[in-house]
């Protein structure tokens, strides 16, 4: 398979497991609802930290695709959490 279709397939990947490992800790851990919690992290300046604490999920995506040995889907989840580390920088500085 095309090298840049697989980047990009680990990439979708690891965007979709950041946004799940958000959600499910929203649902697990707040009395809020999801708008509700985006409204109050933001509010509070605790945005950047929800979304640290949704791509741990990227860690399991990532580890998973080196176990079955598709190294480029892996490296497409590394370059979406480096992405989400990027935006956490952005709302911690501004």
């Amino acid at each position: 398979m095309n090298t840049k279709k697989e980047v990009i397939t680990g990439f979708v990947v690891g965007i979709i497991a950041n946004v799940i490992g958000t959600l499910l800790y929203i649902l697990l851990f707040s009395d809020m609802g999801i708008t509700e919690t985006f409204q109050a992290a933001q509010s509070q300046g605790y945005i950047g930290s929800l979304l640290a604490l949704g791509a741990i999920l990227n860690l399991l995506a990532f580890f998973a695709f080196l176990r079955i040995r598709r190294d480029q889907r892996a490296k497409g989840v590394l370059v979406a959490t480096l992405l989400t580390a990027l935006i956490i920088l952005y709302y911690k500085v501004f």
